[in-house]
Order: structure tokens, then sequence, then C-alpha cells
């Protein structure tokens, strides 16, 4: 049974007793962010009551601090119910709490039918939810009625299943409401740059914004906590679409291991072999796999053009390279850099054999690589800085069978919003998705290899035909990447300015995968070992 409806009065109370419950409700969550820290204390900055015409619901926005210092926000939607409500798998983790003598229980809100109704009817009539130190707010866009007419009537809302950093819930396979959970001032770049390109760009390859949630205090400053787009029928992610591909691939490739193995080494600088047609061999065996991925290069630089058609938007109006700016570049890629080599030194006593000598050849290596930053950014860059999606890679698109369509503009979610706002060169979209390409190359070795044939001659034999793969993709995607955006004025019309610029950000996204698989897949380590010792070489 739901619990009565509190007053304002009563949020002051809830207040002071939610914050010790949080933290093991907050770590239950499948959502929360801070697993690998522990919190030293929690707050509640916010109570809004919501609405929803069947029970009693609560915004709650809960602060967390780290025993590093690290301070997060966090977005709740709860339903309060009375503690004999008789609980289902997804009340498990619920706060617990006693109000005045009653024992309550908290659940996630964005589980609940009636809820999720209201949620959306908020957006569609614009309301407002005051709370004590703030609105909440929902808006629609200009291209609202287009997505969702009247005449669609209630659209039932089914939460996705799997849940990451956000939450989504599906209204009736015509919208998608993205809710963040870790939320942090500022608009989201989803947001933003999603509205851009669907309501002042039109650019039909992005789902388009139907509406937002907005939290704003009272003094002004805006926080976005959720995003209502376009649902995008689709077959799937790109990456999803490519391993299938790649499965393919294999078929014929097993069969012709030994000549596939001996080709000439590519290597994996595609700029190298952007000028040249691919190979008779290559599309025999790689199918229609090159078409798919020239077209999705296509729409990358159609995303890019985009994103850099309006001078007069000062968010989005393109802007060069300076001194300064290419300074703080190389300061900062110099740190990262050697905080990767740093913690591939601690590791690499613990490798196998093969793994251990292409991390000492990396390690070796490391004066090379700065020296690559030093000289890509040394003399000034004659191309313009755009907005970019930041965060790049085969999971980030869509695959509808026929085309592809762009999605989580979000960039890295691990940066404040202030710094995935900042405008770069679109050849960094460009280096994550050629990175993307080669590490679904690998997984479809390392899925289908064994572990007592992981080290084998026929396992190195099958790694080289994926170097392989990816060369001749990497290859036709950039060519058809360059062939689209033409003389864009984020291209560099030096062709060592864009050898140097595309290079860098391939091994700067490199050195950030060493981290990455250090500390979540340590056996994966191999493909940026392997990206990088290429990238040096060729």
């Amino acid at each position: 049974m739901t619990a009565p409806k509190m007053k304002t009065e009563d949020f002051a109370e809830m207040q002071e007793l939610l914050p010790p419950a949080l933290p093991a409700f907050l770590t239950a969550q499948r959502w929360f962010g801070g697993k690998a820290h522990r919190i030293r204390a929690t707050e509640v900055a916010d109570i809004i009551p919501f609405g929803a015409s069947q029970s009693e619901a609560l915004i709650v926005l809960a602060g967390v601090e780290y025993e590093t210092g690290v301070r997060e926000s966090y977005l709740l939607p709860l339903l309060v119910w009375y503690a004999d409500r008789r609980l289902n798998d997804d009340d498990l983790h619920a706060l617990r709490v006693t109000f005045r003598g009653t024992e309550l229980l908290l659940t996630d809100a964005l589980r609940n039918e009636d809820f999720l109704l209201t949620l959306h009817a908020a957006i569609e009539a614009q309301a407002t939810f005051r709370g004590m130190n703030g609105d909440l707010r929902a808006r629609h866009s200009s291209t609202y009625r287009d997505l969702c007419p009247a005449s669609a009537g209630v659209l039932k809302p089914k939460p996705m299943g799997v849940e990451q950093s956000n939450s989504s819930i599906i209204y009736g396979d015509r919208l998608v409401l993205k809710v963040f959970r870790r939320v942090e001032p500022g608009i989201n770049p989803d947001l933003e740059i999603g509205r851009f390109l669907s309501e002042h760009a039109h650019f039909p390859n992005v789902p388009a914004v139907a509406g937002w949630l907005e939290y704003v205090e009272r003094g002004g400053q805006e926080t976005t906590a959720g995003i209502l787009q376009e649902f995008v029928p689709n077959q799937g992610d790109a990456w999803r679409f490519t391993l299938k591909s790649l499965s393919d691939f294999w078929l014929e490739a097993n069969e012709r291991l030994a000549e596939l193995s001996l080709l000439d080494p590519p290597g994996l600088f595609p700029l190298k072999r952007s000028d040249q047609p691919a190979s008779d061999i290559a599309r025999d065996i790689c199918g229609s796999y090159l078409e798919a991925a020239a077209l999705l290069a296509q729409r990358t630089a159609q995303l890019h053009v985009a994103l850099a058609s309006e001078p007069s938007a000062a968010a989005f109006a393109p802007e060069p390279y300076t001194q300064a700016f290419q300074a703080a570049m190389i300061k900062s890629l110099g740190e990262k850099t050697q905080s990767s080599f740093e913690l591939l030194r601690t590791h690499v006593d613990a490798m196998t054999a093969d793994t251990k000598l292409h991390a000492e050849q990396v390690l070796a290596a490391e004066p090379q690589v700065l020296q690559v930053f030093e000289a890509a950014l040394r003399e000034p860059i004659v191309a313009m800085r755009t907005r970019i999606h930041g965060d790049y890679h085969l999971g980030q698109v869509l695959y509808t069978g026929s085309d592809f369509v762009i999605i989580d503009f979000e960039g890295e979610p691990a940066r404040p919003i202030s710094e995935r706002s900042v405008k770069l060169s679109p050849l960094q979209d460009v280096a994550g998705m050629l990175r993307s390409f080669q590490y679904a190359a690998f997984a479809s070795v390392f899925t289908t290899t064994n572990a007592t044939e992981a080290h084998t001659e026929l396992a190195r034999q099958r790694l080289r035909v994926a170097q392989t793969w990816y060369s001749w993709v990497a290859a036709d995607f950039t060519k058809a990447y360059l062939n689209e955006a033409g003389r864009a004025s984020f291209i560099p019309a030096n062709p060592q300015q864009l050898t140097n610029l595309l290079r860098l950000h391939l091994l700067e996204k490199a050195a950030y995968e060493l981290s990455y698989e250090l500390n979540n897949r340590p056996d994966w380590v191999r493909i940026p070992l392997a990206g990088i010792l290429s990238l040096l070489s060729s």
C-alpha cells in the first residue's frame, strides 16, 4: 500500500532521515558509478514532490562525498510505501526509513508504470514541480508533436533491461526517455547537441529530441535530468553488427588462414592506404562490410559538417587552434600518457610472455609517443575546432538494417560537463571509431579462442589476419570520411598536418585504452599494445 501524501513541512525531516540509508542503497544499484570508492558522507540536497496519480512520489537529489574528496550528485526518483508492502525483485534494495514511528519503504520509481506515465504527461504538459531548494521542469521541443501526435494516445512505458550509468524507458516504440542518474550542473551535451542537430541543423541520422527534464536551483543553475528522444527501430548497435560480419568473415578466413597470414603485414595507420582501392581478396572475404563501413564514414562526416554549420551560435561556432590551446594539449596528453605507462609498468611482470614482450616494447617507446604529440602540436594547426561526439565508437551507433543512426552525445561521462563541451578536432571521433574497428577484430579472435590455444601459432596467425581485416576496413572508412568531408574547415589542408593530427588522436586513444584494460580486462591489454606499436612503426 502506498504511503499517504507528504506535506511540505515533512521534507525537512526526510532530509535528515535519508542520508544514513543512502550508502547501502546506492552501492546496490547497477547504475551507481562509485562502487570502487569508499563513501565518506551523503546528503540530501533537495526533495521534490512529484504528483503521480496513484502513488506518493519524490524526486530526491542526493550528494555523495568519497574518502578521496571527490563529490558526485545523483537523481533518485522514489515511490514511498508502507513497509508492509509485498516486495518484488525491484524492491529488494529499497531505502528503509522510520518516519514519525512508521517504517517506510522507498523504491525506484522508474520501475513503476503509473510514475512513468505521469512523467511523460508532465513533459507533454511542460509542468514544473517545486522542491525545497529548486524546481524540476519538464519541457518539450518544437518537434514533440511531430514525434508524438495527439492521435498516438497513451504510450505504454517499458523500462529497458540494461542499465549502465543511466536508465532508459521506451514509450510505445515511439519515444525513449533517458534519465541521467549521476547529474552535474550544466546542460548535458546529449541534450544540447541533440537539440541542435534535430531542431537547427536538421541532421536526419540522430534521434530527434522530443523533450527533457531539468533541475533548476533557486539561483538559476540548470542541471539536465533527462532527455526524451525519438525511438529508432534498429537491429542492435554497430558493434553487434560488426561482430556478426566478422563471424561471417572467419567462416572463409579460417579456411585460408595460412594464405592470409602471409599477406604483407598491414600497418594500422589508415591514411597510408586510404588512397588505394581495396584489394580483390579484401572485397572477396569482407563481403558487404566494406561498403557498410564506408556508409558509416559518410554519416560520420555529415555529422561533423552539421555540427560546424552554424557560425552564429556561440556554442557551436567553429574556432581556430591557438598557441595556448595547443600548449595545453601537449601538457594534458603528456600527463595522461605518462600515467597510463606508469600503470603498465606495474603490471608487466604478471603478463604472459607474448604480452610482456609487447608491453616492454611499448614502454621503451614512451619517448617516441610523446614526440608524436609534440610534433603534431608544435606548429600552428591550420584547421578549425568544433563540437564533436566525444566518445565515438561502434557501440554509439545503431544499425537499422540499411543505415546508421548516431546516439549518445554525452561525451565521456567521467569528465566534467565543462570539459565535454570543449571544441576539438573531429578527427578525434574518427580515431575513436578506427580504434573500435580494431577492438572488434581482436574481440572476434579472443571470444573464439580457448585458454589452451591463446598463445599458439594458430592464435597468432588469427591475430595477424584480424589486423589485416582492420587495415582494410580502416582504410575504406578513412577514405570515405575524407571524401565526404571534402574541404570542410576542420580538415587540415596540409596533408602532413592531417597525418600528424590523426596519428596523435589514435595514439591518445590507445594510451587511454591501456589504463582502461589494465583496470578492467587485463587480458585485452594486447589490443592497445598492438595498436601503439603498429602506429609507431607505420
